[in-house]
């Protein structure tokens, strides 16, 4: 059924994620909300510091094979990093719950799917709504790679100064990934650490989650646990699940990557689901 509909349907699949960028520069910190026509819908959360548009080129393509998806701005994203400064994870949760039983209200079938913390945050509201009809995971990180140091770190520098500046380690296309071009460059450590304390809590929600799972990660991340992938995977007691490590990709991978397979996979996910 899937190829069926790929044989017709191969617009924003197929286009160059930086020339897309270059088009769409109104919607780079914008939500979105795009109408189906199957009946069923998609939630995409973006990531940390990041904005929607991270996920947009995977809603773009999901709804133009039927699917409404909707794409919501965590609360002190978008705009500047001090709105960052005294946001709770709590209240990214209470933005995806609003997000969801919005469509909810809509639609039957509805599916949530993240990438980097959004994850972790698919993570908590799937384990408070079991009617969801299935679970994409992208980037997840089960532990921040070195996070007790991690934490230990952002804790004394907090008590320096307020804000600190991204590192970024020599990896594959790192200066032109979408996800740099769009995020903040600076961010308030309080901030930081409020993302270690949801990766901390969303992994004891891991057993709770019994939804059809999908789980993809890079094998060159150099923001998570390296381990992620198979603990995510043998925590959930989904019994419909899948796992796939993909190569050469940057951690949130999904707004640059042009692996056509990544984006047949998830779409192959849903329509089995």
């Amino acid at each position: 059924m899937v190829k069926n509909i790929l044989k017709t349907v191969r617009g924003t699949l197929f286009k160059d994620p930086r020339k897309l960028y270059q088009e769409e520069v109104e919607f780079l910190n914008q939500p979105f909300y795009f109408e189906g026509t199957n009946g069923k819908a998609v939630l995409l959360v973006h990531g940390w510091t990041s904005t929607p548009y991270e996920v947009r080129r995977l809603g773009k393509f999901l709804n133009e094979n039927g699917y409404t998806v909707s794409g919501p701005m965590l609360t002190g994203h978008g705009t500047v990093p001090k709105n960052l400064e005294n946001i709770h994870w709590n209240q990214w949760l209470e933005d995806i719950e609003k997000a969801y039983r919005e469509l909810k209200e809509k639609f039957p079938k509805v599916y949530i799917g993240g990438t980097s913390i959004g994850s972790n945050l698919a993570i908590m509201l799937a384990s408070r709504h079991p009617e969801i009809s299935g679970i994409i995971l992208l980037a997840t990180p089960y532990k921040i790679r070195w996070e007790k140091l991690a934490v230990f770190s952002a804790k004394i520098i907090g008590k320096i100064k307020n804000y600190n500046r991204k590192f970024y380690p020599p990896t594959f296309g790192v200066s032109t990934t979408i996800t740099r071009l769009i995020s903040y460059q600076t961010y308030p450590i309080k901030s930081a650490l409020e993302t270690f304390e949801l990766v901390r809590v969303s992994r004891k929600y891991l057993s709770k989650i019994t939804q059809p799972c999908l789980i993809i990660q890079s094998a060159s991340d150099h923001v998570i646990w390296k381990k992620s992938l198979e603990e995510i995977y043998k925590r959930i007691k989904s019994k419909i699940k899948k796992k796939i490590s993909i190569k050469r990709a940057y951690h949130t991978f999904i707004s640059d990557i042009k692996n056509v397979k990544i984006f047949e996979e998830i779409l192959e996910f849903l329509e089995r689901n």
